[in-house]
């Protein structure tokens, strides 16, 4: 009750304290079924074949719609899509769902699936985030561990329930205990079908 308490009490005094709800949510296999089709049919085909080219188009300086933003530091590499046209609510959460669905085959488990809400300047935001972590299998312990190409998180952000931007963020492990990761290239080419 102490939280439904805080929301009312901010609702209507106009208390400052922000409300933050965090859960873990799953989905139906029917859900899934959905998204695999939908990544293996034209329009999905269409969708990754568009980002991997504008994100291409933007490291070269170049600004296409559905704009990329490009991120890439020693230890992160990643890249974010803004919400504009061609999409709309089905195709981005799709293409949300469907980047989660292509990390499985790229040799990574997913460890979490949680949603965020919370106010952010008088808007309610969202944040839907997948969360990976490369298969460890070590058959020496004397062996480095691969890293593949480090941990990846995928979220999807939502202000007012209207989709704002996807973002991608592979960390790498700076630990003396795993090999090097692969490229970022060699990622984005994986990612997006493109090898």
């Amino acid at each position: 009750m102490k939280f439904i308490d805080n929301l009312l009490d901010k609702l209507f005094t106009g208390n400052s304290n922000r409300a933050v709800i965090r859960e873990n949510f799953t989905r139906s296999e029917s859900e899934e079924q959905e998204v695999s089709l939908w990544l293996t049919g034209e329009e999905g085909e269409e969708v990754l074949k568009m980002i991997y080219d504008n994100y291409h188009f933007k490291r070269a300086g170049i600004n296409k719609d559905p704009e990329v933003h490009v991120y890439h530091t020693s230890y992160a590499n990643g890249f974010a899509v803004t919400y504009s046209q061609p999409f709309n609510t089905d195709t981005f959460t799709k293409l949300f769902f469907g980047l989660g669905q292509q990390m499985l085959g790229m040799g990574y488990r997913m460890v979490s699936m949680d949603r965020k809400i919370d106010e952010i300047n008088d808007q309610v935001r969202t944040t839907e985030k997948l969360y990976f972590k490369p298969l460890i299998s070590v058959d020496d312990l004397s062996d480095k561990i691969n890293q593949l190409f480090g941990n990846v998180s995928i979220e999807k952000i939502s202000l007012d329930n209207k989709p704002n931007y996807l973002k991608v963020l592979v960390t790498l492990y700076s630990d003396r205990q795993y090999h090097e990761a692969k490229s970022f290239d060699q990622f984005m080419d994986k990612l997006f079908k493109a090898d």
